[in-house]
């Protein structure tokens, strides 16, 4: 099991599928979640959780003032475990979809203000780049934060023009990402120099 770490729900214990899904780890998730909250106010936004798993990142942002958080999985075990911890949460707001990322995406644009992507760490590169440029479609409101978890190993994200890369840390065999949406056009990165949350850098 895992543990919400703040917020209205802190302390929730989430339940997580069995098999065929790695959780984001408390330390690693408590510094994505100060490195996010140092750029941006989770009051009110709307949040899309990709490859969500247990659905820990999403519940996480709507613990801490999220308004809404559609959490995507294809597998039918993390939908059930998902649905299972809707209730053990206890707040609005949750949409669990039984989908493919990409499927997902192929759908009617939601435009949101935060992405979640946590894939398979051995989630080709190329496929990344494929929902990324999806995301680019209407999902996006302008400034909206994208985050993206890949192993420490694997080739980071590659961000479509329009995106202003601001962050990214490791954490042991994990590399967290974090991208700003701007819009169609020219990327701006005027993040890369904002201060880091005390503490946030990786071991």
């Amino acid at each position: 099991m895992t543990r919400i770490i703040a917020g209205a729900a802190r302390g929730r214990r989430l339940a997580v599928p069995a098999t065929g899904t790695r959780p984001t780890a408390d330390r690693v998730r408590e510094a994505l979640f100060s490195s996010l909250t140092a750029v941006m106010d989770l009051s009110g936004v709307r949040v899309l959780d990709l490859f969500a798993g247990s659905g820990a990142l999403g519940f996480e942002a709507l613990s801490r003032g999220a308004h809404s958080v559609t959490l995507v999985d294809s597998s039918p075990a993390a939908v059930q475990v998902m649905r299972r911890n809707v209730a053990t949460v206890g707040l609005p707001g949750v949409h669990v979809v039984k989908a493919t990322a990409t499927g997902h995406l192929r759908g009617q644009p939601q435009p949101v203000d935060l992405v979640l992507l946590d894939p398979p760490y051995d989630l080709a590169a190329d496929q990344i780049e494929e929902i990324l440029t999806q995301l680019c479609t209407g999902w996006l409101v302008q400034g909206a934060v994208v985050v993206v978890e890949r192993g420490a190993r694997d080739e980071p994200p590659r961000w479509p023009a329009g995106f202003g890369t601001a962050w990214n840390r490791r954490f042991g065999d994990t590399e967290l990402h974090r991208a700003v949406w701007y819009g169609h056009g020219d990327t701006l990165d005027d993040l890369h120099d904002s201060p880091e949350p005390q503490g946030a850098d990786g071991a």
